[in-house]
């Protein structure tokens, strides 16, 4: 098995890749960015080297693969390590980019991130006035004195959230639209969520995923089709709604939702999921708690209601992606 590449050497290789198609830079030493000039859209994603490299030590960040199948120009700010960008490295640069009127050069600039990436995706968005963000469980600030009942992230207790860039409420008051998904089962996610506030906010309620909700939407690939309608300019909650139906056909959102009706005793709601998963061929597990849901309902002097007429079904449980999960 060949030895995995060490983040400096993976940093070489993007750096040949952005210069043939834009730019490669260091923005200070915990920070790189990586542009590359295609259409009159741009896409601006924020990620981390380890994220990227989770998932393809040889991979090149998410906004290559979201920016290039639609001829859209793209800029990843990187972060080398656990930084939340918040360093006046990347807030310099930002302000260069501002004085060069690079986002002006744009007809439509978008705004991405999920976790770290999303805080910084909202922060940051207020360099281009007029922007689309679409950020996945964002965080508001990790400044103590304002979510001292967030302790998460013990790494920032010392990190600065309260100079340029800092508040993501205040700073995406410049942006047109403010996509925010989150779970609000998730009190923590939930509670950064609700500091958002604004007219051009959009809260976008994910009910079922937990803490793999950023993951999920990537693996469904409900993110792709929601900032291709951004670019489009036609995202709406009611589109954003109809992409999320896929849940009911994805299985790692299915056994999730069957593990917390089992936890909760409810065997009516999860044979009728189990028995529509099943329906759909969605594996042994379902199965299992069908029957298993049926016993006790029938312990009950209950049963579930009888199913109507069969019709093909035409969107099976996701198999594949299920056992990706595992």
């Amino acid at each position: 098995m060949p030895l995995r590449a060490s983040d400096a050497d993976w940093l070489a290789r993007l750096d040949i890749l952005g210069e043939e198609r834009g730019y490669f830079q260091s923005v200070g030493p915990r920070h790189s960015a990586v542009f590359t000039d295609e259409g009159p859209i741009l896409l601006v994603t924020f990620e981390s080297i380890a994220a990227i490299r989770d998932r393809d030590p040889d991979g090149v960040p998410d906004g290559f693969a979201l920016a290039d199948p639609h001829g859209w120009s793209q800029l990843t700010i990187l972060a080398h390590e656990e930084t939340w960008f918040r360093d006046p490295a990347v807030w310099g640069y930002l302000d260069r980019l501002i004085e060069e009127g690079f986002f002006e050069d744009f007809d439509r600039v978008i705004f991405h991130g999920t976790g770290m990436g999303a805080y910084a995706a909202c922060a940051c968005s207020v360099a281009a006035p007029g922007s689309v963000v679409v950020a996945v469980a964002p965080v508001a600030t990790l400044d103590r004195s304002r979510v001292e009942w967030d302790d998460r992230y013990p790494a920032t207790r010392r990190t600065d959230f309260t100079s340029r860039y800092a508040y993501a409420p205040l700073m995406v008051e410049a942006a047109d639209e403010v996509w925010l998904f989150y779970d609000p089962a998730e009190p923590l996610d939930a509670m950064h969520a609700s500091l958002f506030d604004g007219p051009q906010v959009v809260r976008i309620r994910c009910r079922g995923f937990g803490p793999a909700l950023a993951d999920d939407l990537r693996l469904m690939r409900v993110i792709p089709e929601v900032l291709e309608l951004a670019g489009r300019g036609r995202l709406s909650a009611r589109a954003i709604h109809r992409l999320l139906r896929v849940r009911h056909r994805y299985a790692p959102y299915l056994r999730g939702v069957l593990k917390r009706l089992v936890e909760a005793r409810r065997p009516w709601l999860a044979g009728l999921l189990c028995r529509s998963a099943v329906r759909r061929g969605g594996g042994r597990l379902f199965q299992i708690h069908l029957e298993r849901a049926e016993a006790q309902l029938a312990a009950q002097g209950r049963s579930l209601p009888r199913v109507r007429a069969r019709r093909p079904v035409s969107h099976p449980v996701s198999r594949t992606v299920s056992q990706a999960q595992r």
